[in-house]
């Protein structure tokens, strides 16, 4: 599997908490809900590749509307996330998550609740199929936190 992407490594100096405090203030600079969903869709746009022979239904992630695909790598006590989607503003949500959860050890991701969720306010401006997908994202993350702790 391919080493972390620079941005986890990067952010395993920080804590979750810290990482997600830096994206809601990261996201409060922009003015209006286009404009982020713009960075959404630019971070999504930064994704790392996904290799094909991934996207499988052992890797896909239940609950989302979009075709979501989630690979978890075990390396030295971490769990890196590999992801990707089918759809823009979701592969901009999955690279929120890779940020926040991935190259985490199980016990990080299991500690620290998603308050970004709420922080970027994606509660209320995500449609209720995306906040659905989203949290079913969230939800596998802490699955494969669990099974490793």
């Amino acid at each position: 599997m391919p080493d972390a992407p620079k941005i986890e490594q990067e952010n395993q100096q920080q804590s979750i908490a810290e990482v997600q405090q830096d994206l809601i203030d990261e996201f409060e600079f922009l003015d209006d809900w286009m404009d982020r969903y713009r960075h959404i869709i630019d971070l999504g746009q930064r994704l790392e590749d996904f290799p094909e022979e991934w996207m499988t239904d052992e890797f896909k992630v239940r609950g989302c509307q979009s075709q979501v695909w989630l690979v978890p790598e075990h390396k030295d006590g971490r769990i890196i996330f590999h992801a990707a989607s089918d759809a823009a503003i979701v592969s901009g949500l999955i690279a929120i998550l890779l940020r926040i959860y991935s190259n985490r050890t199980p016990a990080e991701i299991l500690e620290t609740p998603p308050s970004f969720i709420e922080g970027l306010g994606l509660d209320e401006h995500l449609s209720p199929s995306r906040a659905n997908g989203l949290h079913s994202m969230v939800q596998t993350m802490l699955k494969h936190a669990q099974a490793a702790a």
